[in-house]
């Protein structure tokens, strides 16, 4: 049973109003509302999807009515319902929240709704370039960019300082592990068994110039991984130094973006990768007495840490894209919808009281957003340069493979651990071998 109107602290009250709605129908004084409904199935957040649902509501001056629907927290289990949903012809899915990598399993077999022209020329003439690559496939945008995220290096003044380390100027991991070496300090990564280790590796492939999946649009038969190569091998190098050397702390195995900023702040902390969203949790976690004061003022920020020395970094890419299913009863007033959600108004007042970054370049000039988030023009042009992870309608089997082989840290083998996956992945895409 889906949820259809928004729950907590952005709900609004709707016992009377329900009870004054049935009660006009049975006394047949007036009827029914047959104002079109646009369900908008919505990944968690703060409220503010609900929020900007009700304001968009009031926008339509009648033409629409937009109620939410609440995903599950996890992705995976986000990807099974709205697949299953999407299979099934669900009329009810009018918009949808959809993270990157779901995007070319859904649009392959035409679960999508086409996005008409107009729809793309009004919504993204300023988009950054990391958000529109999440959003397209096969060279078509198939979902409207709402939201984007990256991940930035996120440091310790106190111990860059002591190690002599210029945080204007490009770092690289292996200086980042040298330091964490050093001055007996933990690395902020994410080494557990998730798609947070996905994301980890893909970016640290990219960065070093290759790629998971060489042809993404290849039938799965077809698919070529570039796990055996250079970039590979020196991305599962820096994993397996973090793990076997501890330098990702005890909890490694386990440790995903929550548990790594924890040990960002503790006093081992030095380096961290991770989303904005560790800025407000530590700000917050100091008003309520949990921190020290001055922890933010030790706190600095900067680009994803380089491979190579004299190559830009790929940064990870997440955020939310709009999509509408093939079967909606309203696609028409599902895009309008989707026009007025994704304004660049809209996108910063979401940034500022939700935390999630925007996909469109001009939001990040309100001034609300640096003056909540002083880090906004390193998180823009983060998202300039984040890559997507492997945009394939079989990423699912794609993750869930590098999760089970480079998981935990320790394990991995610079010299057989990324062959070895990529050989595994094409043998499950052909049937040969089971997840």
């Amino acid at each position: 049973m889906r949820e259809s109107r928004p729950r907590g602290r952005f709900a609004r009250p709707v016992a009377g109003a329900m009870m004054a709605s049935a009660a006009l129908l049975l006394s047949g004084c007036g009827p029914a509302d047959e104002t079109p409904v646009l369900t908008w199935y919505t990944n968690p957040d703060d409220g503010g999807q609900a929020t900007l649902a009700q304001q968009c509501t009031e926008e339509a001056g009648g033409e629409y009515r937009i109620e939410t629907s609440v995903l599950p927290t996890d992705a995976a289990s986000q990807r099974e319902q709205l697949t299953r949903r999407l299979a099934a012809g669900d009329n009810s899915m009018d918009i949808m929240s959809l993270d990157p990598p779901f995007i070319p399993e859904l649009a392959e077999p035409g679960f999508l709704a086409p996005v008409p022209d107009d729809v793309v020329e009004a919504t993204t003439q300023d988009t950054l370039d990391g958000a529109l690559a999440g959003a397209t496939w096969k060279e078509n945008v198939v979902a409207i960019p709402f939201w984007a995220n990256t991940q930035l290096l996120w440091y310790r003044k106190s111990v860059a300082e002591e190690a002599g380390l210029n945080m204007d100027e490009p770092v690289t991991w292996d200086q980042l592990i040298e330091v964490a070496r050093e001055q007996d300090k933990e690395l902020g990564v994410q080494g557990a068994r998730a798609e947070s280790m996905t994301v980890w590796l893909n970016a640290l492939i990219e960065s070093g110039g290759g790629q998971i999946v060489e042809n993404p649009e290849a039938p799965a038969e077809e698919v070529e991984t570039g796990l055996d190569s250079e970039a590979a091998q020196h991305a599962a190098e820096i994993i397996s130094v973090i793990g076997q050397e501890g330098l990702g702390g005890p909890g490694l195995a386990t440790q995903q973006e929550n548990e790594s900023l924890l040990l960002f702040q503790g006093d081992s902390g030095s380096f961290m990768v991770n989303w904005p969203f560790v800025w407000p949790a530590t700000n917050a976690s100091v008003e309520e007495g949990a921190l020290p004061e001055d922890l933010p003022e030790d706190i600095g920020w900067t680009q994803y840490p380089r491979m190579n020395e004299d190559e830009e970094p790929a940064p990870p890419l997440g955020g939310i894209n709009l999509g509408v299913g093939a079967h909606s009863q309203h696609p028409d007033l599902a895009w309008d919808a989707i026009q007025c959600i994704v304004t660049p108004e809209h996108q910063a007042e979401y940034f500022v009281t939700n935390g999630n970054p925007p996909s469109s370049a001009s939001a990040f000039d309100d001034p609300a957003v640096e003056e909540q988030f002083p880090m906004a023009p390193a998180i823009r042009e983060s998202l300039d340069l984040a890559v997507p992870r492997p945009q394939t309608p079989y990423y699912n089997e794609v993750s869930t493979a590098i999760q089970q082989r480079f998981a935990p840290p320790g394990s991995v083998n610079p010299e057989s651990t990324p062959a070895g996956t990529g050989q595994f992945i094409t043998q499950v895409l052909r049937g040969e071998s089971l997840l």
